[in-house]
């Protein structure tokens, strides 16, 4: 009876050879999506042009030009200036990186979050995962955006902030995907052979099921940094978001909603355009991956 269980334990394994080969056919298939590669060009623009931009074009964000204020696109200035003179193509591309960073940091950081809480509750079941549950239900009862606007008000604005309350706001629906994944998965007979054989839940969980909810995870992570970018500018344009004097695009946003009479367009359209165009890379990105990991997996089956 050990033997056979080992065999079939044996077998459910994958192997280096077919990670490669799992790893390339995904790759394969999310390059055939026409929307993933320009999403994925899109972004990787976005993120040239915000960390590596300002190396190219050295000019300074903060210095203001008195006599230059509120000036349309011209040589010396590509998209003219602000109401202080400055810069905006060089307010752009720094703008984008507080906007970028924290919106990856703290999806990262709900992610775990939610991996861990979702993979123990439906691993453990029974009670623990009925409590954990309702622990979800009450969170989400919650306002989000009262809740972030309260913290965010209430305490001294912060990068750090940031993070931790998108994250604390953004981790419940990731655990309840992840749980739903692990409740069937740890039905199959592989699984049930691990813990015959006495293998820990810690190995069980990490080693045996972890692997197999990957592309969930990666879809939900990529769709999880645009919300976590979206989040900020919309913060930030409520005058809740990162604080001065770094620009970011959500407060360049709700600075040049007071020159819309002027028709000052170039204060409006380039940081709604950048956040539009991070959103909708993203979203191209985990939808193109989305059907690529569904073709692998309907193959597979």
């Amino acid at each position: 009876m050990v033997i056979a269980l080992r065999e079939i334990t044996r077998s459910s394994k994958v192997t280096p050879r077919q990670n490669d080969s799992w790893v390339w056919t995904s790759l394969a298939q999310f390059w055939e999506q026409p929307l993933g590669r320009v999403g994925l060009g899109i972004f990787l623009f976005l993120i040239l042009f915000c960390f590596a931009g300002p190396m190219v074009y050295p000019a300074d964000p903060f210095q203001m030009h008195l006599i230059s204020i509120l000036q349309p696109p011209s040589p010396a200035f590509p998209l003219g200036t602000n109401n202080l003179g400055r810069n905006m193509l060089a307010r752009l591309m720094l703008g984008g990186q507080p906007s970028l960073e924290v919106g990856f940091t703290a999806a990262a950081a709900a992610m775990v979050i939610g991996v861990v809480y979702g993979m123990v509750s439906g691993f453990v079941g029974g009670w623990v995962d009925t409590f954990m549950m309702r622990i979800i239900d009450v969170l989400r009862s919650v306002p989000t955006l009262f809740l972030m606007v309260f913290l965010d008000s209430a305490f001294h604005p912060s990068i750090m902030l940031l993070i931790v309350l998108i994250a604390f706001t953004s981790w419940h629906g990731v655990s309840r995907i992840v749980r739903a994944e692990i409740l069937s998965l740890k039905e199959l007979t592989y699984i049930e052979s691990a813990t015959t054989l006495g293998m820990s839940r810690m190995r069980i969980l990490f080693v045996h099921l972890l692997p197999n909810i990957m592309a969930t995870i990666v879809v939900a992570a990529t769709f999880m940094v645009g919300d976590s970018v979206l989040i900020i500018a919309g913060l930030s344009f409520l005058g809740l978001g990162l604080p001065p004097p770094e620009p970011n695009w959500g407060s360049m946003l709700a600075n040049a909603m007071a020159y819309l009479p002027q028709n000052s367009w170039w204060l409006i359209y380039p940081p709604g355009i950048a956040i539009l165009g991070t959103v909708l890379s993203i979203n191209f990105l985990g939808d193109a991956l989305r059907k690529a990991f569904d073709v692998r997996l309907n193959r597979r089956g």
